[in-house]
């Protein structure tokens, strides 16, 4: 190989090299531009999970007073991540969304509640839930788990100030598809059995 062909061969491996080099920078300023991307999320299966989970905790409470009032999963938009998110600190982003279902009763005496809280402790524990909270034994009682793979959770409390059982369940961000309108959700709508 004469001295022409090698510079050639060497121009040509510098440019390739120098090529994924620059493709590699992009691709890796890209990922820290945009941060890690949100899970996708089917909007209808997540309010079916969340309802089940609602009915689940409000039949192992089984408490002696009136029903909730029927209800429906809200949506919660999320924000940027990575460096983007300092260029929309104020914004969010609408085609990712964050999903809550909550009921409560009021007028539940603290035996009642006491009561009611347990079965779904030993549930939520027996099925592989993280207790994550306890809340705070002045104001009432209860608990938070989350769920180690889907990150969903269920925070269940009494209050002792207003005699409130709450039940709030929820699903982290998710980014939904196209043309998903959380005003005109059917799926949403939850009623208590």
């Amino acid at each position: 190989m004469n001295a022409v062909m090698r510079t050639r061969l060497r121009r040509a491996l510098a440019w390739t090299v120098g090529g994924l080099l620059l493709a590699g920078a992009a691709v890796t300023a890209r990922g820290l531009w945009e941060g890690e991307p949100y899970p996708a999320a089917d909007p209808d299966r997540v309010a079916v999970r969340l309802k089940d989970h609602a009915q689940q905790v409000l039949d192992e409470a089984a408490l002696p007073r009136d029903r909730p009032a029927p209800a429906r999963v809200d949506t919660n938009t999320c924000p940027y991540r990575g460096l983007r998110a300092l260029a929309h600190i104020t914004e969010n982003r609408d085609d990712v969304y964050s999903f809550t279902l909550r009921w409560r009763v009021t007028g539940v005496p603290e035996a009642a509640a006491r009561r009611a809280l347990e079965p779904a402790r030993r549930r939520l524990e027996r099925d592989g839930w993280t207790l994550t909270h306890e809340h705070n034994p002045r104001a009432g009682v209860g608990f938070v788990f989350a769920h180690p793979r889907a990150g969903e959770a269920v925070d269940v409390a009494w209050y002792r100030p207003t005699g409130t059982y709450a039940v709030s369940v929820s699903a982290p961000c998710g980014t939904v598809p196209d043309g998903f309108d959380a005003y005109d959700w059917p799926a949403a709508a939850w009623a208590p059995a």
